[in-house]
C-alpha cells in the first residue's frame, strides 16, 4: 500500500536494501547481484534510473521501484495492495504485466487486493469479491468473469449491485 520508497536514497539502494535479509541468510553477493538484474529485466526503466534519487521518480516508477524492492527478497508470497492506485493507464498496465510475470514465471505467489476487478481477474486463479470486509462471492477467475451479477456490479455492465435481487 502506498509507494514506500526511500525517497533520499538511490533507485539502486532501494533495491539493495529489499535484499537485506536475503543477502543476510545466503551469506553473499552473487545472489543479490542476480536478482537485481532480474528486477531491471522486469522494469528495464528502473536500469536506467538506478543512480537517480527515489524521491525523485514519478508515481508510476515509484511503484515499479516498490514492487521491484519487495521482489528482491525473493519472497514466496507477494502481497499488493492497490499497487494500480493514481497511477496513468499506461503505467498500470506495465505494473499488470510485471504482477502477472512474477506470478507465472517467476513462480511468486501473488495475493492482490485492486478495485480494477477486470485487470486483476485477468491474471488471477482465484477471485474473492468483498462487501465492507464480508467475503460475498468467491470462485475461479474465469468463473467470476463470467458472473452476470459481478459483471453488472462490478465490471462496469451495470450499476445493479450484486447483493440486490
Amino acid at each position: 500500500e502506498g509507494r514506500q520508497v526511500f525517497k533520499p536514497i538511490s533507485v539502486e539502494d532501494n533495491l539493495e536494501l529489499g535484499a537485506y535479509l536475503h543477502h543476510k541468510m545466503l551469506g553473499g553477493g552473487y545472489e543479490v547481484k542476480k536478482n537485481k538484474e532480474m528486477v531491471y529485466d522486469l522494469f528495464p526503466l528502473l536500469r536506467e534510473r538506478r543512480k537517480q534519487l527515489a524521491g525523485t521518480l514519478s508515481g508510476g516508477e515509484q511503484q515499479m521501484l516498490a514492487i521491484g524492492r519487495a521482489f528482491m527478497a525473493r519472497p514466496k508470497l507477494m502481497l499488493l495492495d492497490e499497487p494500480s492506485m493514481g497511477l496513468a493507464p499506461i503505467i498500470t498496465q506495465e505494473i499488470f504485466r510485471v504482477i502477472e510475470n512474477l506470478s507465472r514465471e517467476k513462480k511468486t505467489t501473488v495475493l492482490l487486493v485492486e478495485q480494477n476487478a477486470r485487470a486483476a481477474l485477468k491474471m488471477a486463479h482465484r477471485g474473492y469479491v468483498l462487501d465492507n470486509g464480508h467475503m460475498i462471492l468467491e470462485g475461479t477467475a474465469a468463473e467470476l468473469l463470467d458472473n452476470k451479477e459481478v459483471q453488472r456490479a462490478y465490471l462496469g455492465k451495470d450499476k445493479k449491485e450484486i447483493w440486490e435481487r
